[in-house]
């Protein structure tokens, strides 16, 4: 081992797990972004977000004895039950924004059966990746450690993995992560916000492939107030 390898072991060794968690994320969002996936490949998306943020930071959290919020309980069932029911009305009246429903579903299906559940399932995966990333590791995974200021550590990362998504979702993921990550932190787990997204977005699609439930000129007006194409 050369002495810059010794050096550079030594000072890892010295840093702290929150230290050694915000390194990780760093790392992996390089490697997430730098591992291209052809956009309309649903398997090799989930594969890639399947290695690089539930493998990986599950590997990390192992080998230093922490957890990562993969845990239910009674407080996690219910703050999943009360997010769910918050972001309802955001599903439901986003599904029927132009913008929306010209990029959704984001993967090719269909409303047959046989079609839309093992889409919906991979989408799945996608969400607990995602969420084992952002709220797993970089919010409940040093709860102990920084307290509720965990809950902001990821919003600004998590907001430009959505550049290039219609102009309101974009808006929304800043406070989004934020609302997530909150609940999240208060039950000590990701329950909640791997079933407030996982069921979102498998609504969205469904709805999408639908006419729309409000009509479109409505919802337009309601919102005109935003500075952003809907």
């Amino acid at each position: 081992m050369t002495r810059l390898e010794r050096f550079s072991l030594g000072r890892l060794e010295h840093l702290s797990w929150v230290q050694r968690t915000l390194l990780a994320g760093i790392f992996l969002s390089v490697l997430w972004s730098a591992w291209n996936v052809p956009r309309g490949d649903l398997t090799m998306r989930v594969l890639r977000d399947a290695v690089v943020f539930i493998a990986l930071p599950a590997a990390l959290a192992v080998t230093h004895g922490r957890h990562l919020g993969w845990r239910i309980d009674r407080r996690a069932v219910r703050n999943a039950v009360l997010v769910a029911l918050f972001v309802l009305p955001f599903y439901l009246v986003g599904s029927s924004l132009p913008t929306i429903r010209a990029y959704y579903p984001m993967w090719e299906t269909s409303t047959a059966l046989g079609a839309f559940v093992p889409h919906a399932l991979q989408q799945l995966v996608v969400v607990i990746a995602a969420e084992t990333y952002y709220r797993g590791l970089l919010c409940v995974g040093v709860r102990e450690e920084i307290g509720f200021k965990s809950v902001f550590i990821s919003p600004v990362v998590y907001a430009l993995h959505h550049v290039g998504k219609p102009p309101i979702e974009l808006l929304l993921s800043g406070p989004t992560d934020v609302l997530f990550g909150a609940v999240d932190y208060d039950a000590n787990s990701i329950f909640p916000s791997i079933v407030a997204h996982g069921l979102g977005l498998a609504l969205l699609d469904w709805l999408v492939l639908h006419p729309p439930l409000i009509p479109p000129e409505r919802v337009l007006e309601w919102l005109s107030f935003l500075p952003i194409p809907l």
